[in-house]
């Protein structure tokens, strides 16, 4: 001890001290790092599971608006057959009426 009452330390104390502190700060300087990385990745997957979500409302979306053109085309269909056969009948009603009548007189 010195004349002040504080130690004095050997230049290999000093060393193992310097040494000591470097590899704690070492330590501490990956762990922070590992949890940066950790925090990047989460991030990452919960924008990623943001746009899936989204995506999957999309997709939805469209399978739905695929049924109502396929629903809306078979009722095209229906409607022009529907059109197609009051035309035939209406036209046997009416030729059969005229031939009757002008065959009548």
């Amino acid at each position: 001890m010195s004349e002040s009452g504080t130690r004095l330390y050997s230049d290999l104390e000093i060393d193992l001290l310097i040494e000591e502190i470097s590899e704690a700060a070492l330590e501490a300087i990956e762990q922070a790092a590992g949890e940066a990385a950790k925090a990047a990745v989460l991030s990452m997957v919960e924008r990623e599971a943001a746009i899936l979500r989204e995506l999957q409302h999309w997709r939805s979306e469209a399978e739905n608006n695929a049924l109502a053109i396929h629903a809306a085309r078979q009722a095209g269909r229906k409607n022009i057959l529907l059109a197609a056969l009051i035309g035939i009948l209406g036209g046997l009603a009416v030729g059969v009426g005229g031939t009757l009548i002008i065959g009548g007189r």
